[in-house]
């Protein structure tokens, strides 16, 4: 047994080789900020070519960065307003989406009853000028700056509308991002809640609309987080609590540092801890979103339905820096209820070619849910059923690439003023035909596996000397395959009209639309309407028979 004496002894003689070890680091850390600062220094001051010193510094901050893991990044004040945004869902603006097509950016989405909205913006319009300048070749980052501002201010945007010029004048308003983008009534028992973002106020939109449903009537729910990347940890832990009760471990997080160590619990009684429900996730649900659907996977609490999700288990902090700048840094892994960590990739061991590496499936360590169900860590979150994604004909890809669906929707609006009830419109026949027609008038660069063929026989043709020979045979074959292509479009006419049904009734019925559409033909949907009507399948799935 150690003396008093003895341990006293061990315990300086260990507190003097930690402090050898910080006085180690501090010198490296001193030692390397003035190689690099007068390396900086250097290149401004010598380097043949003038350079830009900020642009250089955050080359050189994002570089070491990229060395660590993607989600550990460095904001400059611009980026750090953007970020800002993005976290409080807060800004001044007119409420539309926009993407660069061609020469001009074209708007994409305009949000219901919104200042765009308000002023007659349509999806499909080029946007030409703001405030008299011309915004032809202009980024969608400065379309962006242009069209925000302080609310009540005005902004005049002039659109080419297939092919009018439309002056607008629009009055921004304060803007907030809504969580929630859509709830709303399945069938007469099952409601369906759509979240987007883990923004500040995202468990209140998810209870606010979970009790306004509850008002109609629905016996159980759909929680979608499909391709929502995460946001905010407590709103995830809030979101959870909605649906379990108060104390309950729903994620801790773990770091090198002893301030990293979090155990983020419940804090309310549950909203409803009864109500069955279904969870869909896909492999774009990240982070907060696996959170979520991890811990009602493990209290067994709900269906997990859809596909693996992405496997982010890891914890960053928003650490503000000087002059208005900001770094988000990784500073843990979260660990959910059954003790797993879903994190699929591991930054710190990489392979050969650099990339990180990931956790075997011999490796992966198994845990239990609260009904003793077994889960794995290291991988995402897999869920309880999964439907596989369907795989669309190449021709969609192309078409949607040379956004001809999108062109075709635009034309269509011009061309009709309603399209009557949402639940009862299809496309027929005499849609599906003038879209043919409409896709023969336009560039269209898809390439199917036999044109791809071909183009490779041509340059190899071209390289034997066989080309001028061949000619005419090769231009009858182009002139075959040109033929096909409408053959190959017939082949793929029902999911061709699926994407035609929701990108036209969009121009009508705003994202609402999509959602509505999604609740009849929908995989995911249709499953989790399948489980929520037999009771006996879900309580065998969350290993709550009895």
């Amino acid at each position: 047994m150690f003396s008093k004496k003895k341990i006293l002894i061990l315990s300086a003689i260990l507190m003097v080789l930690f402090a050898f070890k910080q006085a180690d680091e501090y010198f490296e850390i001193s030692k390397n900020l003035e190689i690099f600062s007068t390396v900086y220094k250097t290149v401004n001051s010598e380097y043949v070519d003038e350079v830009n010193p900020g642009d250089l510094m955050k080359k050189g901050i994002d570089a070491m960065l990229a060395s660590l893991d993607p989600y550990t990044n460095f904001y400059n004040e611009s980026q750090a307003e953007d970020a800002m945004i993005m976290q409080s869902g807060e800004y001044g603006g007119i409420g539309c989406n926009s993407r660069r097509i061609g020469d001009y950016n074209v708007i994409t989405n305009v949000r219901k009853g919104l200042p765009a909205d308000k002023a007659g913006m349509r999806i499909g319009d080029k946007i030409v000028e703001v405030n008299g300048k011309n915004f032809k070749g202009k980024s969608n980052d400065e379309v962006g700056e242009a069209l925000k501002g302080a609310p009540l201010s005005k902004v005049n945007v002039t659109v080419d509308r297939q092919g009018v010029m439309v002056p607008l004048t629009i009055e921004r308003q304060e803007i907030k991002l809504k969580n929630v983008t859509y709830y709303g009534i399945i069938n007469p028992t099952t409601g369906y809640i759509r979240l987007d973002h883990f923004m500040h106020g995202a468990s209140f939109e998810v209870k606010d609309a979970l009790l306004k449903m509850k008002t109609q009537g629905i016996k159980n729910v759909v929680l979608d987080l499909r391709d929502n990347g995460g946001g905010l940890l407590h709103e995830a832990v809030n979101i959870v609590n909605i649906f379990v009760g108060a104390d309950q471990s729903v994620v801790v997080s773990k770091g090198r540092s002893n301030n990293a160590f979090k155990d983020y619990k419940t804090l309310d009684p549950a909203t409803d801890a009864n109500i069955p429900l279904v969870v869909l996730v896909n492999e774009r649900s990240a982070s907060a979103s696996e959170i979520v659907c991890g811990a009602i996977q493990d209290f067994d609490r709900g269906v997990i339905i859809g596909r693996n999700t992405f496997g982010k288990g890891l914890v960053q902090n928003v650490i503000p820096l000087t002059y208005r700048t900001q770094m988000k840094v990784t500073i843990a892994k979260y660990y959910i209820p059954s003790g797993r960590c879903i994190q699929l990739l591991d930054y710190a061991k990489r392979n050969p070619d650099g990339s990180p590496s990931i956790l075997a499936d011999s490796l992966r360590k198994k845990f239990k849910t609260k009904n003793g169900r077994i889960v794995m860590d290291g991988g995402g979150v897999r869920p309880d059923i999964t439907v596989e994604k369907k795989k669309l004909p190449n021709i969609i890809e192309g078409l949607e690439k040379s956004n001809l669906i999108f062109g075709f929707a635009n034309q269509y609006r011009n061309q009709h003023e309603s399209i009557g009830n949402i639940e009862t419109f299809k496309i027929d026949e005499a849609t599906f035909e003038a879209f043919k027609t409409y896709v023969g008038t336009q560039a269209f660069t898809h390439q199917n596996a036999s044109e791809i063929a071909l183009a490779q026989l041509k340059d190899k043709l071209k390289d034997d000397n066989y080309n001028t020979a061949l000619k005419s045979e090769i231009e009858a074959l182009e002139a075959a395959l040109k033929k096909s292509k409408n053959a190959e479009i017939d082949a793929a006419k029902t999911d061709i009209m699926k994407a035609l049904q929701v990108e036209i009734a969009r121009r009508y019925y705003y994202e609402e639309a999509e959602y509505l559409i999604s609740f009849t033909n929908n995989p995911d949907i249709l499953k989790a309407i399948e489980i929520l009507n037999d009771n006996n399948s879900y309580k065998t799935i969350i290993g709550n028979q009895k």
